[in-house]
């Protein structure tokens, strides 16, 4: 297992009525970033505490379960990807979280490991399964693809809210293509899905109940990141 790292790196200022957890007065919501040794967690860190959380980077079980919201960050392969989170027992700290309805955000292969299964270089690896699905290589003229893409939000978006026309900051050669999910009829509503292309269509975001997820960074997509972050970190007060 990783050790836990335990660092708390939140916007705490001992100048506002000295109370840690608050920013002028009114209390921060609570964020982990897991760090289970796969992404980019400092960037994450720093983008979360700019738009008003107080973050945690560490690999800490009971943290990871009590904040009021957690990150799970992700670059490289899908199968290390789920190595690193098995390690910590990241799989079980995420479900007992959706378990209960409480949110938790992917970023990146974060993401992808939502799905059921990876498919890389011939090989397939089993995820968390929150998602039927593959993540499977980018059918394109240029793999990776590295840059800034427009995305189609659709209406009633929360993450999107004031950024649907925005671009953001993409570096990946795998993603899921398709999503089929079978909504059946509930007191739930349907997941929101965020398309993106890059020589076909793929799933650059998904909205479902406490689990939302980005293909995309946020944490360097610049203002239309921080807006997207904001409004993840408002859903937690």
């Amino acid at each position: 297992m990783l050790p836990a790292t335990d660092t708390a790196v939140g916007g705490f200022s001992p100048g506002l009525q000295g109370v840690p957890g608050t920013l002028g007065g009114v209390p921060q919501p609570r964020v982990v970033v897991l760090d289970y040794g796969f992404g980019n967690v400092r960037s994450a860190v720093r983008a979360l505490q700019r738009v008003g959380a107080q973050v945690e980077l560490t690999a800490d079980r009971d943290a990871a379960e009590a904040a009021d919201g957690l990150v799970v960050p992700g670059v490289g392969a899908f199968a290390a990807v789920m190595d690193g989170l098995r390690a910590v027992r990241g799989d079980q700290v995420v479900d007992r979280r959706l378990a209960g309805g409480r949110p938790v955000l992917g970023i990146c292969v974060g993401m992808q490991v939502m799905f059921a299964r990876g498919e890389e270089h011939g090989v397939a690896s089993e995820g968390l399964g929150e998602w039927p699905g593959v993540v499977d290589r980018l059918e394109a003229d240029v793999v990776p693809h590295m840059g800034w893409s427009p995305v189609t939000a659709p209406d009633g978006s929360v993450l999107f809210d004031g950024v649907g026309d925005e671009r953001f900051y993409f570096v990946h050669s795998y993603a899921a293509r398709s999503f089929p999910l079978d909504v059946q009829p509930g007191p739930q509503p349907p997941p929101t899905v965020t398309w993106s292309d890059h020589g076909g269509r793929f799933v650059a975001a998904v909205e479902n109940g406490p689990l939302s997820a980005t293909q995309f960074h946020p944490e360097k997509s610049g203002d239309a990141g921080a807006r997207l972050l904001r409004n993840w970190v408002a859903v937690l007060s």
